[in-house]
């Protein structure tokens, strides 16, 4: 028996690192069926166009316009735009493994569900890469959620990427383009209120590659809390300690400084209880770099020390100013 034709999906902006790497992993999947590739390209400002346009010399590769650069309108656009009723969303800097396509579809016939994925692995190329890599991997890091630090298989809020049945996203409305960061949660919770079902598979693993500096990353997790403060906002009943953990560390550490500030001021020493608060998080942050530290390099281990502050603080932060839906 075939096996079904697949569309994969990817939307592209600034990806001349790794996309012809990620694109050949694909193209060298050990997959019987039909197979295309269409790739949304964003404005760009490196050589991430001439990169796609010589991968398009490839009749499997098909390129589509998403002017906006956002990548919900990229995958719209490329869902649109595809063939098969079997969508496999990847991104231009994720690298599968040969059989990944492969395991996909067979999870999603045999769970019948409508959205399947496995493991977001973090791996980086230089120290500080592998201490996001590491930090990224590790509940101290991100929380608990299964394809960040593992698991059983089975049923699930939400999945990294995302082996789709067409169907599903058509019966949703596909990916809500107001949503700048968080659209796969949002789209996998509308999924599940429809009556679908998502499904992870911990052998389904997915190269991640981390952002290259301190700045880059803090601007990725201060846009992962703000976006999810607006999923909360839009979706009250899914409030969770773990997405409220980094705003009450911010505003613990903030009310610690300012009792700080005024036992000094006021001379009111009761008010020096202020002090508890950032040492109860510098005892978790050195826990963490006990813990996670053990299985990478000295100086990977030494920048977790920074690292997870900033992924902690920066979500926190974002968090709480919130963001305006577009």
């Amino acid at each position: 028996m075939s096996e079904p034709a697949v569309s994969v999906i990817i939307p592209v902006l600034n990806e001349e690192r790794f996309l012809k790497q990620s694109v050949q992993a694909i193209l060298n999947q050990n997959y019987s069926g039909q197979l295309e590739i269409i790739l949304a390209l964003g404005p760009s400002k490196d050589q991430t166009h001439v990169i796609a346009q010589d991968l398009a010399k490839d009749q499997r590769i098909k390129l589509v316009e998403n002017p906006s650069g956002r990548t919900a309108s990229a995958l719209n656009n490329a869902i649109k735009n595809s063939n098969f009723d079997i969508i496999v969303r990847l991104d231009g800097h994720a690298i599968v493994d040969i059989n990944y396509i492969k395991n996909a579809v067979k999870t999603l016939v045999e769970s019948g569900a409508d959205n399947v994925g496995g493991l977001m692995k973090a791996e980086g190329t230089n120290a500080f890469e592998k201490s996001v890599a590491a930090a990224m991997t590790s509940k101290f890091g991100v929380g608990n959620a299964p394809f960040h630090v593992g698991g059983k298989s089975g049923e699930v809020d939400t999945v990294y990427l995302g082996t789709f049945r067409k169907s599903a996203l058509e019966r949703v409305g596909y990916f809500d383009e107001s949503f700048i960061r968080a659209q796969d949660w949002e789209m996998n919770y509308r999924i599940r209120k429809t009556g679908g079902k998502i499904w992870f598979n911990p052998e389904l693993v997915v190269s991640y590659r981390p952002r290259k500096n301190i700045l880059q990353l803090a601007k990725q997790y201060f846009e992962y809390g703000q976006w999810r403060k607006q999923v909360t906002k839009t979706y009250p009943e899914t409030v969770s300690m773990r997405y409220l953990a980094p705003p009450i560390t911010v505003s613990g550490l903030m009310s610690g400084f300012i009792m700080v500030l005024f036992s000094r001021i006021l001379d009111i020493s009761w008010l020096q209880i202020g002090y508890l608060a950032p040492i109860v998080y510098l005892t978790v942050i050195f826990l963490a770099f006990l813990t996670i530290g053990s299985k990478i390099g000295l100086l990977s281990r030494l920048y977790l020390l920074l690292v997870l502050p900033t992924m902690h603080l920066s979500w926190g932060v974002g968090f709480l100013k919130g963001s305006k839906r577009l």
